[in-house]
């Protein structure tokens, strides 16, 4: 009788069309929309790449040279230069085509065309060159026969310097939290599904109820295949949000993609069980408890940041303990966790959260639909 039931509780959620448009279609179209936004920003504004400039060499200046040309070697360079002459030099500048001009020669010296964040960056690195330099030199005028020695660790100094070490091997860009927060709505939205599990076992609010109401078939068993169904539905439909936003859109999870599919599987059922324990409980109509639950849905999504990337960070300063409870905020952070940090300590803390919110929503929701009895049907 349990998989009688699953079948056509699955049969039945095929045919919704709130759960192919809210659930399928909805993440698809918003997911878009937010790739179209966000897709390029942190490529073209924060993500560090290598910095155009144009060498001038008014005397020879072998060390400075090779320090340059090893730099260029590096697989993420610091530097992209050009060693051209005065003229081309300036006319490089004017058109935004270098960001500085470096004259070599018995001294350093930088010319800009504007201050910047890159600018100072080329600033320090001459500081920082000519200060080893000046050591270096004091050390050959002392010991000429290690000379050589000398220049290459000079060089091998300035090339480290200058060497890109990453802060995390996951994806560092700050819009990922947009993604992680719509494969959670997707989760939460499940709610509506975790809902008419308990509308089609009330009498009072549809036929199909009352002919639930009147069956053999024990009640326990009835709710626990349809939550099944659902679960099965939900689970469909992250798969299908990872995988559009994972491989088709392109978003960078980092490299645990894998363990990506079971947190959000995990995530729909939290929402399929958060819908349950509110339809067992309200004792009010479907449009009513529908109603809550988007309402609900929507407040949840906005104070983990769907809508305005800081939000989190305001509810976490305000109120530190929300984020900790909030199912939409839990189940973002878990992909954040995954995709930054390196342990996975905080990603089976966030894992262990839901796994105890689901628990209770379950628990309680049917301790609540097993206390409902009708006089009459």
């Amino acid at each position: 009788m349990f998989l009688h039931i699953l079948k056509y509780e699955l049969k039945g959620g095929l045919r919704s069309k709130d759960l192919i448009i809210w659930l399928i279609l909805f993440p698809i179209l918003l997911g878009t929309v937010f790739k179209v936004g966000f897709g390029s920003i942190y490529e073209q504004t924060e993500k560090f790449s290598s910095i155009p400039v144009a060498v001038v060499e008014e005397s020879e200046n072998p060390a400075f040279r090779q320090v340059l040309e090893n730099i260029q070697s590096a697989d993420k360079p610091f530097l992209k230069v050009s060693f051209v002459d005065k003229e081309k030099a300036e006319k490089l500048l004017d058109d935004g085509d270098a960001e500085g001009i470096i004259f070599s020669g018995e001294e350093l010296r930088l010319t800009v065309k504007e201050k910047g964040l890159r600018e100072t960056m080329l600033k320090s690195f001459i500081e920082q060159y000519s200060v080893r330099e000046k050591i270096a030199m004091d050390a050959i005028n002392t010991a000429p026969e290690k000379a050589q020695e000398v220049i290459s660790a000079l060089t091998s100094e300035t090339v480290s310097s200058c060497t890109e070490i990453p802060v995390t091997q996951g994806n560092p860009d700050v819009y990922a939290q947009y993604f992680y927060n719509l494969i959670a709505m997707v989760a939460i939205f499940g709610c509506i599904t975790g809902m008419t599990v308990t509308v089609r076992r009330q009498a009072d609010l549809s036929a199909l109820g009352a002919r639930s109401c009147c069956s053999p078939v024990p009640k326990s068993i009835s709710v626990l295949a349809s939550l099944a169904g659902s679960f099965v539905l939900q689970t469909v439909c992250m798969l299908i949000c990872v995988t559009f936003l994972a491989f088709v859109l392109k978003v960078d999870f980092g490299d645990r993609l894998w363990l990506v599919y079971p947190t959000a599987v995990l995530g729909g059922i939290l929402g399929v069980s958060f819908g349950f324990f509110v339809g067992s409980v309200a004792r009010v109509s479907e449009k009513v408890k529908t109603a809550i639950l988007m309402t609900t849905s929507m407040l949840l999504c906005f104070l983990s940041g769907l809508m305005m990337g800081n939000m989190k960070s305001v509810v976490a300063e305000k109120a530190p303990w929300f984020n900790n409870i909030n199912p939409v905020a839990v189940i973002s952070d878990s992909f954040y966790c995954l995709n930054i940090y390196e342990d996975y300590d905080r990603y089976i803390t966030k894992l262990i959260t839901m796994f105890v919110i689901t628990a209770i929503f379950i628990i309680l929701g049917i301790l609540s639909s097993r206390r409902k009895k009708y006089a009459s049907i």
